[in-house]
């Protein structure tokens, strides 16, 4: 399964991977970003295995790991850059030797130089999509960022551009731009960003989907007393983070989830198999990025490649079942 990155000739597989947890741990203060302590040569291993499984598109940013992951990923496709999609995003400044997360930037130098930086660690000539990572408070600092992007697709730097939001607003103010291809939104099951997605389609966006599998949630491995390191994200429960509370699983979306297993389940898709079908059913411009750290995972991931989506039955079986909840 292929398509296109957006209004662009970039082909990319129907599914990425996201790069997030392989970055290790980071953040600001003693606060954890990260997704706890990570194995590089299993992330080498499970890059490779998902380059051998078809997928072709990765997603990382410069603050994972605060460096660490684009520098793993730089590694992991060495040699073999032109057989993929390296998708990452720039806003967050960052010590690289302490691992602490400062302010976002978002000046016209800042950009430049973080985008000089992503190559160097991805060992790389070019970006093909670069995203912005962070609000922007001030909409009337939209268009110099659109076009400083603009001018750095004109130099070779980046073959194209989007901005990671959850905000159909701000997405569409940079969708006036010639090369603007994508918006990262949040989409998964229980976060259907409806607005979002009618804004790709019209623009002929690619609506890259990042929480495809609510963190893990949506994978079933998680009962509601699990447990998680005190250095995962997922511990610490963000007041944004719907998936978990306190450290725990949240058990409104455990329940959910159990209401349509069966569904999901369906021709013997795993959980997550049937979660990233269901995006990938919801709208021809969906790009599901799973996030990964081991070669089993990846493996899981990319079996719905070949599975492709769920059918219009198993789309309305799922809408009764949650509107009936």
């Amino acid at each position: 399964m292929k398509g296109t990155l957006g209004r662009s000739e970039i082909e990319v597989s129907a599914i990425g991977m996201g790069c997030w947890a392989i970055g290790g741990e980071f953040g600001p203060g003693t606060q954890p970003w990260g997704w706890g302590k990570v194995d590089d040569s299993q992330s080498v291993a499970a890059i490779h295995a998902a380059l051998d499984l078809g997928v072709t598109f990765f997603d990382t940013a410069d603050v994972y790991g605060c460096g660490h992951s684009e520098r793993i990923l730089g590694q992991a496709l060495k040699g073999r850059r032109e057989q993929v999609v390296i998708a990452t995003k720039f806003g967050h400044q960052f010590d690289e030797a302490s691992k602490q997360v400062l302010e976002t930037n978002s000046s016209s130098e800042y950009i430049r130089a973080a985008c000089d930086a992503s190559l160097k660690r991805l060992q790389a000539d070019y970006i093909d999509l670069y995203q912005l990572h962070f609000g922007l408070d001030d909409l009337g600092e939209v268009p110099r960022v659109r076009d400083t992007l603009e001018a750095l697709v004109a130099e070779g730097k980046i073959r194209a551009y989007g901005w990671s939001t959850d905000d159909p607003a701000r997405a569409a103010i940079f969708a006036l731009g010639e090369h603007c291809v994508a918006i990262q939104h949040q989409q998964n099951i229980f976060e259907d960003n409806a607005a979002l997605l009618e804004l790709c389609e019209g623009q002929n966006l690619s609506s890259i989907n990042r929480g495809p599998l609510g963190m893990g949630i949506l994978t079933g491995k998680f009962s509601s007393g699990a447990a998680l390191e005190t250095s995962d994200i997922r511990h610490a429960s963000p007041e944004w983070m719907a998936y978990f509370k306190d450290g725990k699983p949240n058990p409104e979306w455990l329940s959910k989830l159990e209401s349509i297993r069966d569904i999901l389940c369906m021709g013997g898709r795993t959980l997550a198999q049937g979660a990233l079908a269901w995006l990938l059913a919801r709208s021809s411009n969906t790009l599901p990025i799973p996030g990964f750290r081991t070669v089993k995972q990846v493996q899981e991931n990319a079996g719905v490649l070949e599975q492709g989506p769920l059918t219009r039955p198993q789309m309305q079986d799922i809408t009764g079942v949650l509107r009936a909840g």
